[in-house]
């Protein structure tokens, strides 16, 4: 039974949450022979202000981006 957990940041449309679950779920098919009633996709919507990289929280990324 796979488990994806993708995380991103806030924003993502239904559609497109949709769209990564289909295709990942899609990809373990092909790829893997999983079947897909058995492969579960949790999307975890994080707040920008508490995902950091580069030594920045993401929001403040983003200010200095623009």
């Amino acid at each position: 039974m796979p488990y994806v957990n993708i995380q991103i940041t806030k924003g993502a449309t239904r559609a497109q949450k949709a769209q990564l679950v289909k295709e990942v779920t899609d990809s373990f098919a092909r790829i893997l022979g999983k079947k897909p009633e058995h492969t579960h996709v949790v999307i975890q919507e994080i707040d920008e202000e508490n995902w950091g990289f580069s030594g920045l929280l993401t929001d403040e990324w983003k200010e200095l981006e623009r």
